[in-house]
């Protein structure tokens, strides 16, 4: 630790980080700040560099957003963009890659470029974690593990969308419904008709990619939904009235994706009924979580009726009950669903299944940013002003 005063010269990054932080919340930005480029410093010499790397990030997007100069910003992020490019170096040279960390790695590569309007970077680095999740999609492939290779497959269709490399997602999309195709089978065999509707409803995904909002999509989407239908009567059957709902759900909203408006409508209409009755049965428990969890379901089965009004009376129960990311996201999904559903819009489906990408990976503040900005179209500012305004954001 050279050239530091003497009074905190014996420290270690740690301890700096934790007087930065405290620093901060006084108010006294400028020591924080200092204090938070030494400990990122410390964490670097130490040979820490996940440490480093998350510090020069945060005193980055500190001082953009203190300065609103990206001149004053780019240093820190650079060196944090570039620490994170050693980290996915070191963790693809691993015998055993973990997909989530190099996944979070790569993010924070690319939103660095982004940030700085680095469009040369971006595309370049963008390029270079589509080739990496590739040959690791390859490798899982001929070991057998689907599950991995179609996570991995799926992170480079994502890069090479975001450079559009058409020639690229294509065919990792081709690859991808060829190991959704073989799930869906295995899956019918085994009848599980949930896990089989979700690898067609997946696999819809990709056929769109390839031939757009046309009656492939449509047909796979169809039998995506009858496969939720056919595993909403399963669980009916062994008195799963929560089982029942979910597949319902999402049997409303495939059926609406295919065009079949009435088949969607009518689904929509009995799995309100029967989700007025579940949550009055669960407050009835004072079980506000699964309350909550199935009001978040009313909210989604009226807003694929159209019934805003109703959805939103819903949504502010859901609020009130608890308030949760995944909640607000699912309620976008729902009205851009709802919407690609009327007007055909391919660029909304788009839109839907990135922001789904992340829901599944749980990365909910990212999905909840990526289904606010989808939702700035025009056609959908009313449904986006009335879910503000739900949740008590007035512009």
């Amino acid at each position: 630790m050279r050239n530091l005063p003497a009074n905190i010269g014996l420290e270690g990054p740690e301890e700096l980080e934790q007087l930065a932080f405290k620093r901060l919340n006084e108010g006294r930005i400028k020591d924080g700040l200092k204090l938070v480029l030494r400990a990122a410093k410390g964490y670097e010499e130490e040979g820490k560099t996940e440490d480093a790397a998350r510090l020069y990030k945060y005193l980055g997007y500190v001082l953009l957003k203190k300065t609103k100069a990206i001149e004053k910003a780019r240093p820190s992020l650079l060196k944090s963009a570039y620490l994170y490019i050693d980290l996915i170096e070191e963790e693809i040279s691993r015998a055993e890659v973990d997909l989530d960390i190099l996944d979070e790695y790569c993010s924070n590569v690319l939103e660095i470029f982004m940030t700085l309007n680095d469009e040369k970077n971006l595309m370049k680095y963008a390029e270079e974690f589509a080739a990496i999740y590739e040959d690791l999609g390859n490798s899982y492939q001929d070991n057998d593990d689907i599950p991995m290779a179609i996570r991995a497959y799926e992170a480079a269709y994502r890069y090479y969308r975001t450079i559009n490399d058409v020639e690229s997602y294509r065919r990792l999309a081709e690859t991808l419904i060829t190991l959704y195709g073989q799930i869906a089978e295995s899956r019918l065999e085994k009848g599980d008709a949930r896990g089989a509707a979700e690898a067609f409803y997946r696999l819809a995904g990709f056929i769109r990619a390839i031939f757009g909002y046309d009656i492939h999509f449509i047909e796979m989407m169809d039998t995506a939904a009858k496969n939720f239908e056919k595993a909403s009567k399963i669980a009916y059957s062994h008195g799963d009235l929560d089982r029942t709902t979910s597949c319902l759900v999402k049997a409303q909203y495939a059926y609406l994706l295919a065009k079949n408006f009435s088949r969607a409508k009518l689904i929509g209409l009995n799995t309100a009924r029967m989700l007025y009755q579940i949550v009055s049965s669960y407050r009835g428990k004072g079980d506000d979580e699964m309350a909550a969890e199935k009001l978040t379901e009313l909210t989604e089965a009226l807003i694929g009726m159209g019934k805003l009004n109703e959805a939103m009376e819903a949504y502010k129960s859901v609020l009130e009950t608890k308030s949760d990311l995944r909640f607000r996201v699912r309620v976008r999904i729902a009205a851009l669903k709802h919407f690609a559903a009327s007007t055909g819009s391919e660029e909304v489906l788009a839109d839907i299944e990135t922001v789904e990408y992340y829901f599944n990976k749980k990365a909910y503040l990212r999905a909840l940013e990526l289904a606010e900005n989808a939702m700035m179209r025009e056609g959908l500012k009313d449904a986006a002003n009335r879910i503000h305004e739900a949740e008590g954001i007035y512009h």
